[in-house]
């Protein structure tokens, strides 16, 4: 028997049990971590959670663990790369979002200090 008292939307998945267990509602400043947040629940709009987290990992392999400088750097042929990687979701306009998104992230670090600084 488990102890641990869960929200009804995680009982079923043990990806979802361990985010809710470890992440969910847990305050974290680290810049890398927010990033990877920003991208997953960018990705995730129009899906379910449990969607990207099963994805999770194969998203941290194909975006270089959420590197933001290294996402900012991306060409057209990661593009196509990321276009043709079945492991995560394969959405042109949130591939360009999500590169876009890591320029502005370095301009906010660079300005406030940290993304945390800026929200």
């Amino acid at each position: 028997m488990n102890d641990v008292n869960r929200c009804g939307w995680c009982q079923d998945n043990g990806m979802m049990q361990k985010y809710h267990d470890e992440e969910w509602g847990v305050l974290n400043l680290d810049d890398n971590y927010l990033f990877e947040m920003l991208i997953l629940e960018m990705f995730q709009a129009g899906l379910s959670w449990e969607c990207i987290l099963n994805k999770r990992e194969d998203f941290k392999k194909a975006y270089n663990n959420f590197d933001f400088y290294k996402v900012a750097l991306y060409t057209k042929e990661k593009i196509n790369e990321l276009m043709n990687n079945k492991a995560i979701i394969r959405n042109k306009l949130k591939i360009k979002a999500s590169i876009n998104n890591a320029k502005i992230f370095i301009n906010i670090k660079r300005e406030f200090g940290s993304f945390h600084n800026y929200l």
